[in-house]
């Protein structure tokens, strides 16, 4: 590394085994105080791990979840790392309408700060959800005075992305100092890559993302953004049978390799909270997205 070290962005979507995208269709939000609980143990084996190494992070939260674990939420405030908004239910953003949305971030937000005693400034979309379609949702976030997002995934895919966004932060309102600051991408063969965590990083080799946060880093001098869920490091969580095989195949592929890549990433690269990162990218902006 440089003397010049990019300290990068470190977060945690806490969400549980059965409130993800890849499951949407076959598990109804009204059976889910019905189903085995494992956010909790999950977390805390998160916050050991992020111990150990003494690095800080951002939670990206569910409202759900903190409604029922009120103590959690205050533990990860005690450790030093941020907690945000990740939405109530994990409804996804170009679902709703403006007034919906609100009602999501204020609920999600309302329910955090209880918990934590702590002011609740940045927001992450369930399945990176704001994209083109939902140009509105980065007014409502200003009015309810979040100071950033981190929201887009500048990339094609099939369950989200929005490829034209630029990669790295930007201000999406010209009126507001609100950040949108997007998941990591890197640069392969001319095309845009997602490199930003995830089942990207259960899947491929740990020798790419590795390249990958160096490329952004220390080539292109920006922090890379990383993000995993609490339930990717859970191999023994319990299997959903009538889930389509590509979800299935997304959902579960490396669990049981999860937990020690996570432990050799914190440790190679140098990691902070997200609104340490916003704070640092705000002056580098432009007024609006390009």
């Amino acid at each position: 590394m440089s003397n010049e070290c990019i300290v990068n962005g470190l977060s945690v979507d806490v969400e549980d085994w059965y409130q993800v995208g890849a499951f949407e269709k076959v598990i109804e939000r009204d059976t889910w105080d019905k189903l085995p609980d494992r956010v909790s143990e999950n977390v805390i084996r998160i916050l050991d791990m992020f111990a150990e190494a003494d690095v800080k992070a951002t939670f990206f939260t569910l409202g759900w979840v903190a409604s029922r674990h009120g103590p959690l939420m205050r533990r990860i405030v005690d450790a030093g790392h941020e907690m945000a908004s990740h939405g109530w239910d994990h409804a996804r953003v170009h679902g709703m309408d403006r007034k919906a949305f609100a009602e999501d971030l204020h609920r999600a937000r309302t329910t955090l700060e209880d918990a934590t005693g702590e002011k609740v400034v940045g927001y992450r979309a369930p399945s990176f959800s704001i994209d083109q379609r939902t140009p509105w949702a980065y007014e409502v976030l200003s009015e309810q005075g979040y100071t950033y997002s981190s929201s887009v995934a500048p990339i094609v895919h099939d369950h989200y992305g929005w490829p034209d966004a630029p990669r790295f932060a930007f201000r999406p309102l010209a009126q507001s100092a609100l950040l949108e600051i997007p998941v990591t991408t890197a640069i392969l063969g001319g095309r845009r890559v997602a490199a930003g965590g995830g089942g990207f990083f259960r899947v491929l080799p740990y020798a790419f993302s590795r390249w990958a946060i160096r490329q952004v880093s220390q080539h292109e001098r920006r922090p890379a953004v990383f993000y995993f869920h609490p339930w990717e490091i859970d191999p023994d969580q319990p299997r959903v049978s009538n889930a389509p095989m590509r979800s299935r195949l997304r959902h579960y592929t490396n669990l049981d390799g999860m937990a020690s890549k996570l432990e050799r990433l914190v440790r190679d690269f140098d990691w902070c909270r997200m609104d340490e990162i916003a704070h640092r990218e705000a002056g580098r902006t432009q007024p609006v997205a390009a």
